[in-house]
């Protein structure tokens, strides 16, 4: 594994390559907002919001997919501070946790028209399991929904302006094309938002699923689409995005966090809503050598909140722990909701597992501590430079 010299990305995160200096893209593209005129991107969103205002009040002005989180609140909050009517839509998450329904439940006492699509939970229960089992990807459906019921919504009610949070190839790295986009289409969905090659049509014909079963996870005809004349806009690529500032606005308009932090992920404002995460996560850890905690760590190292020795130190306590607890609750109770045993969920880990990656024995057998965590090869070196903090793009 190579690390980013700038960050604690290793070059085993997918869509992300070092360049000649041994800086990733993510870094690079982080140090492009310095040149952005935030101003004029400012204006732009402004012309068109305008352009997609409802001019005599009969609907909606646009559509914001909500989760319970601190951003699709904060997305919310900006857009009636912005002048829009905005329709809320949930696609509730795989096992929504009680503060995640508080949060929703919040943004409904601050005036927002509110919907929420809770699709079969007896599908999505063997959506969950044939996500795990075969693409190692327990939020497989959840990661599609997300996509999915919000466009559906759209044009189901004409309204043809969604509002998206970050584009995450920006943040967090990939091909070039894609990092400049402010536009979310049918393509994004296929390249980028979560399928890892399974598509929804693969799924019929097993454990018993029907295209009736889908019909939540399926997108939109392109006939609807242009009909409708569906447009997804990244309000990051008008306003600058982080997520401190984010959870700090949304908790002043009643957002909560959880009492300590996040199991894995040092913070108390990410990842509240679902109990399902820390699979989720530790399972992006087993894959490539890096979790939740690398994430976070280079989101706040680029912006100067955290020196690069401070981070490598934070991915070495807190990337990677197996998820006994998650939210509070014990991982039996979170398989036990997708009819799943501890045995069976561990023996999924270890054939998911990069072997190159962590410590085995001379058969080739993982390695694990007393606490069931793996034993990683290689985390990114401390330079003396290190340990100075890095100065903000903006």
């Amino acid at each position: 594994m190579k690390y980013c010299k700038r960050c604690v990305m290793p070059d085993t995160k997918p869509d992300l390559y070092l360049d000649n200096e041994g800086v990733c893209n993510a870094c690079r593209s982080y140090e492009k907002r310095a040149e952005v005129d935030w101003e004029a991107r400012r204006k732009e969103l402004n012309i068109i919001l305008d352009k997609y205002r409802s001019k005599d009040g009969s609907n909606w002005d646009c559509i914001i997919p909500v989760s319970g989180g601190k951003d699709s609140t904060y997305q919310a909050i900006k857009m009636k501070q912005l002048g829009m009517n905005p329709l809320c839509v949930t696609s509730t998450t795989c096992h929504l946790s009680e503060l995640g329904r508080r949060n929703i439940e919040n943004l409904k006492r601050l005036g927002f028209d509110y919907v929420e699509m809770s699709p079969n939970p007896q599908i999505r229960k063997k959506l969950n399991r044939i996500g795990l089992t075969q693409v190692g990807d327990i939020s497989w459906p959840e990661h599609v929904g997300i996509f999915t019921i919000p466009v559906k919504a759209a044009v189901q009610y004409n309204v043809p302006l969604l509002i998206w949070g970050e584009n995450s190839q920006n943040e967090f790295g990939g091909p070039a094309a894609a990092t400049e986009n402010n536009v979310l289409d049918r393509r994004w969905l296929e390249e980028f938002g979560g399928l890892l090659g399974l598509r929804v049509t693969d799924l019929i014909g097993l454990e018993g699923l029907e295209a009736k079963h889908l019909i939540p996870y399926s997108y939109p005809t392109d006939e609807d689409l242009q009909r409708v004349g569906v447009t997804g806009l990244f309000l990051g690529h008008y306003i600058p995005w982080d997520g401190v500032s984010n959870a700090l606005i949304s908790q002043a308009h009643g957002f909560e966090c959880f009492p300590h932090a996040v199991e894995s992920n040092f913070l108390n404002y990410e990842n509240v809503d679902n109990y399902q995460t820390g699979i989720h996560d530790y399972f992006k850890f087993l894959k490539f050598g890096f979790g939740r905690g690398t994430d976070l760590a280079c989101l706040h190292l680029r912006r100067g909140r955290l020196s690069r020795a401070d981070a490598v130190d934070i991915v070495r306590r807190c990337d990677g722990k197996f998820p006994w607890v998650y939210l509070g609750k014990p991982i039996e109770e979170i398989l036990a909701h997708i009819d799943m045993t501890l045995d069976e969920f561990i023996k999924i880990c270890d054939q998911f597992t990069n072997k190159k990656i962590f410590k085995t024995d001379a058969r080739g057998n993982l390695i694990k501590d007393k606490d069931g965590n793996l034993i990683k090869l290689q985390y990114p070196e401390i330079a003396e430079s290190d340990q100075v903090l890095v100065k903000g793009a903006y």
